[in-house]
């Protein structure tokens, strides 16, 4: 997310994803009846129902650089292939913290912070990639095949918890009562917002004060940070945004190198 600062009446709030210095349902299982016949990992890992994943590490739980990688399947019991290579991405300027996702709510049992509202941390776990945005009319972004929603000046994200809209993204002139404070103006004078990919982390605001409006977007530079998103350049943006396919299911997994390297066997991560 990123912040701005402004009166209720305008809509304008402190949001979650400002650099620094420069809904979730379980994986779906696979089909048919034979489960029995896969190893545990192929259908309880929360990568199970995944044929896309964008894998990001960093070196540990404070690091604010890493790398992300893209990789597919055919199926879900095929092995994972890499299908680009290691792109330099920075994340929250506290690091990471646990979030809610397909992985559960908070820790999977692993040591390690837990995300909050605020922290300046970006979601560790396993997360839904649903949709997509930008400052582009709709119809010039038909090349891309996630769900699209146009970033006007009306189009919010709502991160303030007090709100019955807490991390829904919405047009405010469209609701009947403003309820928030705070409030992710999603229409930047920036180009960080040009282009962004939504991660459903805490999906439907179920964990109130667990962190809101995580987006993938456009860095400001490599020495740079956000106060929970993870960023990368405008070129890997272009190339994701190609490669992303609703029906493939697509999935973040973020992670310290440790937690990756505990976490590799049991969520069937390449």
């Amino acid at each position: 997310m990123m912040r701005s600062i402004g009166l209720v009446l305008a809509v304008f709030g402190i949001a979650a994803c400002q650099p620094h210095a420069v809904t979730t349902a379980p994986a779906p299982a696979p089909s048919g009846d034979n489960r029995s016949e896969l190893p545990h990992a192929a259908y309880a890992a929360p990568t199970s129902g995944s044929l896309q994943m964008l894998l990001v590490v960093t070196d540990d739980w404070t690091a604010v650089p890493g790398v992300m990688r893209r990789f597919e399947r055919d199926g879900v019991r095929a092995p994972w292939r890499a299908v680009s290579a290691a792109v330099p991405i920075v994340v929250g300027s506290a690091g990471l913290g646990w979030g809610d996702g397909l992985h559960g709510i908070g820790s999977p049992g692993e040591p390690g912070p837990v995300k909050h509202e605020g922290d300046n941390r970006s979601p560790a776990g396993v997360f839904r990639l649903t949709s997509t945005f930008g400052y582009a009319p709709q119809d010039s972004m038909s090349w891309i095949r996630m769900p699209y929603a146009r970033a006007t000046d009306e189009y919010k994200c709502v991160d303030d918890p007090a709100s019955v809209h807490y991390n829904e993204m919405l047009s405010s002139d469209r609701v009947a009562r403003i309820d928030w404070r705070s409030a992710e103006d999603m229409h930047r004078p920036d180009p960080l917002y040009r282009l962004g990919v939504v991660v459903e982390h805490n999906a439907n605001g179920r964990e109130v004060g667990g962190g809101s409006c995580i987006f993938l977007h456009i860095w400001p530079g490599a020495t740079g940070s956000t106060v929970g998103c993870t960023a990368f350049g405008s070129d890997d943006m272009l190339d994701l945004l190609h490669w992303l396919a609703p029906d493939a299911l697509p999935i973040l997994v973020q992670l310290p190198r440790g937690e990756y390297d505990r976490l590799r066997a049991a969520w069937a991560l390449p």
